[in-house]
């Protein structure tokens, strides 16, 4: 599931992306692209692409919902037993999609990401520095980036999530 907001830039890429590290590690997988309202050529694009390749959809919003209600439209089309989140904006590697797969096979119904080297200005990293170890101390949970957009979820546990935005 991949939310895009105005990513015209990164699908085709993303896609090709997607496809080497399944492809080389022998997985069966789909992508569902979520337009979330964007106003330049993304969907004209993801159209595109579902038409090349069988493994691709798309979901179009009229307007901008949000990327809550869009994942949340990607998860109740999914069709696979493990759901993975990935952001549209190449800052996840889909190379590490074997990887999380390989965790969820230990056992573990829920993997999350975390950007080791982020491409985000300062003024955007400082602030979810605080905010995961304000969460981790809140809850105890001690994940490296609450706000990964990289994450596997199994699809049982995925009906139970309820995602809320803005």
């Amino acid at each position: 599931m991949v939310p895009v907001f105005n990513e015209e830039e990164s699908l085709a890429e993303l896609r090709s992306q997607i496809s080497a590290s399944c492809t080389a590690s022998q997985i069966e997988y789909e992508v569902i692209f979520i337009d979330d309202g964007s106003s330049d050529s993304s969907w004209s694009i993801i159209e595109k692409l579902a038409g090349d390749h069988p493994e691709i959809s798309g979901i179009r919003f009229r307007r901008n919902f949000g990327k809550a209600a869009a994942l949340t439209a990607g998860m109740e089309a999914a069709r696979g037993e493990w759901l993975m989140m990935m952001d549209a904006d190449l800052q996840d590697d889909p190379a590490e999609i074997p990887k999380f797969l390989d965790k969820a096979a230990e056992g573990f119904d829920v993997v999350n990401g975390w950007k080791e080297r982020r491409l985000d200005p300062w003024h955007k990293v400082y602030p979810s520095r605080v905010f995961n170890g304000m969460i981790g101390k809140l809850t105890g949970l001690k994940l490296h980036d609450h706000n990964c957009g990289l994450k596997l979820f199994h699809s049982d546990v995925a009906k139970e999530i309820h995602i809320y935005g803005e």
